[in-house]
């Protein structure tokens, strides 16, 4: 039994730390980018867009659908960067819980 009420200690303590780590992910930021840096997205790592910037010399007339893949090439560099800061983040808040591999939190 005692045992138990250990691990119900560090679940509680997980979870104070899990909103810790919430609040801390709204106010970091991930940078993607493509085109060697021409186009660049910003966002939370909570995922939410924060910027966009696009080189001018890319505002060329009837190049809308290279601008409009660099976008996308560019946002998909910055949400996995953000999973992997999440990932990281979330490795230090499990930390001597005893969770099945792979299990992800929060679910």
């Amino acid at each position: 039994m005692k045992d138990m009420f250990g691990l119900m200690k560090q679940a509680q303590a997980m979870q104070a730390r899990m909103q810790d780590m919430q609040s801390e992910l709204e106010g970091l930021t991930v940078e993607g980018q493509s085109g060697g840096g021409l186009v660049r997205v910003t966002l939370s790592a909570k995922g939410a867009m924060r910027g966009l910037t696009i080189d001018p010399s890319l505002m060329q007339p009837g190049d809308h659908e290279i601008v409009e893949d660099l976008v996308v090439t560019a946002h998909e560099d910055a949400r996995r960067k953000s999973e992997a800061l999440v990932e990281e983040r979330m490795k230090s808040v499990t930390a001597g819980l005893p969770l099945p591999p792979g299990m992800k939190l929060p679910f």
